[in-house]
């Protein structure tokens, strides 16, 4: 059983500097209790209380990071089983798979499709991450060219793939500032691959014989030459049972501690199914349980988006609303006459509005307050979206830089803040609009702020 907060906190420095990341030498011994943190975070603490601490203070699932940038993919980290227990925190990347002997024209339409799949969902950019490039003949210099090609055109994080050592040397050597993934070490080139790991410093993937106990043996061997950053492939393609060994894994590591099968996984879809609809289920049982990289056979938006949507749903906090940013958001082109509407930040009411006011085609200046993710009604019985607030933000927030005329509209659910938020707002007209959102395409095509 792994060591509480107090007790890691006493054998810490008790500076308080903040160095880790966080204000307070308690705050960062509870970090580490719960596994949200790593105990080299800390440059301050003693070689004998790292070696109290080392076993009990590392998170049970090794977190990681594959890739550079934007398109950098950190996973891993997690504490918990169920998502209702805690939360889920770093998702698994979604990558697809280019290879050496693949005709021109099919990578660059991947490249394409990669780049074109992005939704915007909640205030959020949906879209994969990464790809994974495949070595089909050994030859060092066509994987290092493809992978840089497709680096060039997309900044997507990597996976180099190949069985050849020679190959993946090449090409990890070349490109080792953007931290691709290794694929992978086995029983035979573990000793090769786990040295050209340490010289690249480069994420390295292993790939057992379809049981768990060659897992063991090749994570445990590759530690002791002192790698930390692994991540685990069974080398299992059949559904249930990869579905069943990754509940084992995730088990064995947070219920038991048990640190050889404590790291993140990669489940190859496209060699578990023979369609792109086929691994798109495979995708999302992984990303269920428990996998943190999934590669797929292609891109394409009617197979991705719901995979986007199920990873966003499951790696969620479900007890923090989604919120929108506070600020002015113009909507088809607004100018110094169009409208002024209001309402709170929480996600899918400002998406709804925003939506009906989009779709009206009418030009508008939607003020989007900061209501903590409280819906307009929860909000106003709150106390967080009342005449004071929503006054003080109007003034302060740079609308009346913007148009020429003093109306503003309320939502009809805030009915009651009119009168107040008058006073806030001398010489301002407040007007009530619409209690349900369906009917703000009409309103706003019929209202003439004055």
């Amino acid at each position: 059983m792994g060591l509480t907060g107090i007790e890691i906190f006493k054998l810490l420095p008790k500076t308080n500097c903040g160095d880790c990341g966080v204000p307070t030498c308690l705050a960062f011994a509870m970090n580490l209790a719960a596994g949200k943190a790593e105990l080299d975070a800390c440059p301050h603490v003693s070689e004998e209380a790292k070696e109290k601490l080392a076993a009990d203070s590392a998170p049970p699932v090794r977190p990681l990071t594959v890739g550079a940038g934007e398109y950098a993919v950190k996973v891993g980290g997690e504490t918990v089983l169920f998502r209702h227990e805690k939360t889920f925190v770093n998702q698994p990347g979604l990558a697809t798979l280019v290879t050496t002997d693949e005709d021109e024209a099919s990578v660059d339409g991947k490249l394409e499709r990669f780049k074109a799949c992005q939704f915007e969902r909640v205030g959020l950019n949906l879209r994969p991450e990464m790809f994974a490039v495949k070595d089909s003949s050994g030859d060092g210099a066509k994987l290092t060219a493809l992978a840089k090609k497709v680096s060039d055109a997309t900044g997507a994080a990597l996976i180099l793939m190949s069985d050849s050592v020679e190959a993946l040397k090449a090409a990890a050597t070349e490109l080792k500032d953007q931290k691709p993934m290794i694929y992978a070490a086995t029983a035979d080139n573990a000793d090769a691959l786990g040295e050209l790991a340490k010289e690249t410093g480069c994420p390295l993937a292993v790939k057992g014989d379809g049981t768990l106990d060659s897992v063991i043996e090749l994570t445990q061997k590759l530690t002791a030459m002192g790698l930390k950053d692994l991540i685990i492939d069974t080398g299992t393609r059949d559904l249930k049972k990869a579905f069943e060994e990754h509940i084992h894994m995730r088990r064995a590591a947070i219920k038991d501690r048990f640190r050889p099968l404590g790291f993140p996984t990669i489940v190859l879809a496209n060699e578990m199914a023979d369609d792109l609809l086929n691994e798109g289920v495979v995708a999302a049982t992984f990303i269920a349980k428990y996998a943190a990289f999934i590669v797929m056979s292609d891109v394409k938006p009617e197979v991705h988006f719901p995979l986007l949507l199920d990873r966003l749903n499951i790696y969620t906090d479900p007890q923090r609303p989604m919120t929108a940013e506070q600020g002015i958001y113009p909507i088809n082109n607004p100018d110094e006459n169009s409208p002024v509407l209001v309402t709170c930040n929480f996600s899918l009411t400002y998406f709804i509005v925003g939506g009906e006011i989009e779709s009206s085609r009418q030009p508008a200046w939607l003020l989007v307050q900061d209501t903590e993710g409280l819906s307009v009604m929860t909000a106003w019985a709150a106390g967080k979206f009342n005449g004071e607030s929503v006054g003080t933000f109007v003034s302060k927030c740079g609308i009346m830089d913007k148009v020429k005329h003093k109306s503003i509209v309320i939502p009809g659910y805030a009915a009651a803040i009119s009168g107040e938020l008058e006073e806030e707002l001398p010489g301002w007209n407040v007007v009530v609009g619409p209690r349900e959102a369906s009917h703000i395409s009409k309103f706003i095509k019929e209202f003439k702020p004055e």
